[in-house]
């Protein structure tokens, strides 16, 4: 026999709730990421990170015309339909994924090749398709719920233009328009999303299941990084030997 139902929590404990296990558990701390960040990643490897983390790029559209798929609100679909607008672009060569692979060209990698997601690690394709089977799987809230790593997003994106100017001068500075364009756009979205689920989870049992789906987010991103810093960074710490 169960016991009482948790009354849930108020607003702002659930979103602090929220924020707290998202902060803990983002890949900004992930090793390969500091790496980058400290410009100790050789061009090798600051490239197979901007090739197989396209991929991640080609599935976050994908996931966001499920999400719009489980909605009945129209007000709701014509917020959230912006979001493949900016990946997608609204004409050929626009939007992020464009962004993206310019970003490929700049340092140093084929623009087919990219795009053609041939050489993605098989690790980094699975954990790629866990989230939009995470999104396809899940209710609306928690697929919502899933999307919130976005509101760390614009603190990291502020910190790896940064990075990458003063690191990489090879990079130049003109195809970091991704990063830039991520930091506006990423704050935009992740107030809506939390707004959203603060409002809809409205038990607490709800508010328990939109915690594990951000969570079950997080852990899919720092697998991505484990499959490349494996492939690419020699265990224990130490560079690989492609430095450039």
């Amino acid at each position: 026999m169960s016991g009482p139902a948790r009354t849930p929590l108020p607003r702002e404990e659930f979103i602090d709730w929220l924020r707290r296990e998202g902060q803990k558990r983002y890949h900004d701390g992930h090793r390969y990421h500091v790496l980058m960040h400290e410009g100790k990643l050789s061009r090798l490897q600051l490239q197979q990170w901007v090739l197989n983390r396209y991929y991640y790029q080609t599935r976050i559209p994908i996931k966001d015309a499920l999400i719009l798929a489980k909605s009945e609100d129209p007000a709701f679909r014509r917020m959230w339909i912006r979001r493949i607008h900016d990946h997608d672009g609204t004409a050929d060569g626009e939007g992020g994924l464009a962004l993206w692979l310019r970003l490929a060209e700049g340092v140093g990698l084929d623009r087919e090749e990219v795009a053609s997601c041939r050489s993605v690690l098989p690790g980094v394709r699975f954990a790629c398709d866990a989230y939009v089977e995470l999104v396809r799987s899940r209710s609306l809230l928690e697929a919502v719920a899933s999307s919130l790593t976005e509101f760390f997003a614009p603190d990291i994106m502020s910190k790896r233009v940064l990075a990458w100017e003063k690191h990489y001068p090879w990079v130049s500075p003109q195809v970091l328009d991704y990063f830039r364009s991520r930091v506006t756009r990423a704050r935009r979205d992740s107030e809506e999303a939390i707004e959203f689920v603060a409002r809809h989870a409205t038990a607490y049992e709800l508010q328990e299941r939109c915690v594990a789906a951000l969570i079950r987010k997080t852990e899919i991103l720092w697998h991505l990084l484990d499959c490349v810093y494996a492939a690419y960074i020699e265990p224990g710490g130490r560079l690989g030997s492609g430095r450039a």
